[in-house]
Parts: structure tokens; C-alpha cells; sequence
């Protein structure tokens, strides 16, 4: 398996290329679990989390966005997490679900925009270590700074840790594994 950057990005080296690698290998296993899935197996949950296969690739979809958006403008980037209402719970939620009208296709097409998005991103930053504080949010450490390389790392890891989580799913679906 291959990791490259997109078309639309200068070819990388060293840390940024590293950077993007590990995030592009999880970004692909993370995909891979959905292979040759109907919209409506995508949207099912297949153990006792409220998961799906789907919802876990918008929800992935949306934390590398937000991130992505937090290393340029900071925490304005970012809700405000202190003052969430019910209604912004239902949102948080829904997008760990497949809702109506949503395709798997457009899941993944959304999913391959932000990571498009993300890469040029990477190779267009003048400086891996500049800082933004992060938002109020209980779980943050209070006034933390988190420079654009601890940013890239954590949707690493993150990305990870769904495509995990998205395995045990596709497995308990039908049996199929990413490795194996």
C-alpha cells in the first residue's frame, strides 16, 4: 500500500511527509471498513454502541475539519463548548449516525474533501510549531497552547482509534476485517 499526498499538493519530505503519511494510513483503513457496504448496512449498529460505520466516518469527517480550521483561526474556529444546549447535543449526535438521505457515497466523498483539504493544508503551513490556545472545553487542559504538528497528531490519532472502533463493527457486521 502506497501513501502519496494528493495531486493538488507539492510532493513532501520529512516531517510533513511523515505527518501525512500516518494520517493517510489511517484515513485509509478507516475507509477500507466500509468496502462493498449498501447505504443501509453503512447506518447499522452491529454491537451495543450507538455506532455505525458511517457515522463514524462523518463524525471523523468533522474532527478533521475542525481541527484543520483551528490551526489557522484558533479556538473561534471551535464551539463554544461551556454553553452547549440540547440542540447542540442532538447535532453532536447525528453525526454519529447515518440520517435519512445520507449515502455512503457522500459520506466518504465528504471525508475525501476535508482529507484534500487537510493535506494542502500541511504542505502550505509556513511553521509546523505555531501555536493556537485551545478552546474552553472541560476536557482541555486550561490555557494550553497546541502548536499545528500536536494538532496533526491528534486527528492521527484520533482517526486511529475510530478506525478501530469501525474494524469491530465491520467484523460484527458480516465478518469482514481490515487485517487479518
Amino acid at each position: 500500500m502506497t501513501m502519496t499526498t494528493t495531486p493538488t499538493t507539492p510532493e513532501l519530505t520529512g516531517e510533513r511527509a511523515d505527518l501525512l503519511t500516518a494520517l493517510q494510513k489511517q484515513r485509509h483503513f478507516l475507509r477500507f471498513t466500509t468496502r462493498d457496504l449498501t447505504d443501509e448496512q453503512a447506518g447499522l449498529r452491529t454491537c451495543a454502541s450507538e455506532l455505525c460505520l458511517g457515522g463514524l466516518i462523518k463524525h471523523v469527517t468533522s474532527v478533521e475539519r475542525i481541527w484543520a480550521e483551528f490551526i489557522v483561526q484558533g479556538p473561534s474556529a471551535m464551539p463554544d463548548f461551556t454553553n452547549w444546549t440540547e440542540e447542540d447535543l442532538a447535532r453532536r449526535a447525528d453525526e454519529f449516525r447515518m440520517l435519512p438521505g445520507e449515502t455512503l457515497a457522500g459520506v466518504l466523498a465528504a471525508y475525501a474533501e476535508v482529507a484534500r483539504r487537510t493535506d494542502e493544508l500541511v504542505a502550505e503551513l509556513p511553521d509546523l510549531d505555531a501555536t493556537q490556545p485551545l478552546p474552553k472545553a472541560p476536557w482541555f487542559e486550561a490555557d494550553a497552547e497546541w502548536s499545528a504538528r500536536r494538532v496533526l497528531l491528534h486527528v492521527a490519532n484520533e482517526t486511529a482509534q475510530h478506525a478501530g472502533h469501525a474494524d469491530i463493527i465491520r467484523e460484527s457486521l458480516d465478518g469482514a476485517k481490515s487485517m487479518g
